[in-house]
């Protein structure tokens, strides 16, 4: 059996919203209205969106949030050590965060595979030129 926090965290699953009013963009709250989309409860996208908010400003600090650190970081969240673990992992498989030299760092990887997903559709799908995106 693995340990929740050393299971495989490649990828997760994010709700995409055709509708142009559910954009993000015209949220009042953007950054907990992409937690939901990645979250099903309400408790656990406001702790995603709390424990990226630790993480952006500490790492602004350069006083990175350490992996060592979360039995402190369960207690802020006030969560459990499977439910963070699982909250973590859903983060690192959407490419939000990254751990490496045991620090979590926001990253770049979730835009940039959407970015591709986009170019993707637009050129291979719809036929734009790459030009037009």
């Amino acid at each position: 059996m693995v340990a929740i926090k050393d299971a495989p965290r490649t990828s997760t699953t994010l709700i995409i919203r055709s509708d142009s009013g559910s954009r993000i963009t015209h949220s009042r709250d953007p950054y907990y209205s992409l937690m939901r989309r990645l979250f099903q409860e309400d408790a656990t996208a406001r702790r995603g969106q709390q424990f990226l908010t630790i993480i952006e400003e500490r790492q602004k600090s350069g006083n990175a949030v350490k992996t060592s650190e979360w039995e402190s970081i369960m207690k802020d969240l006030d969560v459990g050590r499977a439910s963070f673990y699982a909250m973590r992992n859903k983060l690192l498989g959407a490419g939000l965060i990254s751990n490496k030299n045991k620090e979590y760092r926001l990253s770049s990887q979730f835009s940039k595979d959407l970015i591709d997903m986009a170019n993707w559709w637009s050129t291979a799908i719809l036929n734009k030129d790459p030009d037009e995106l």
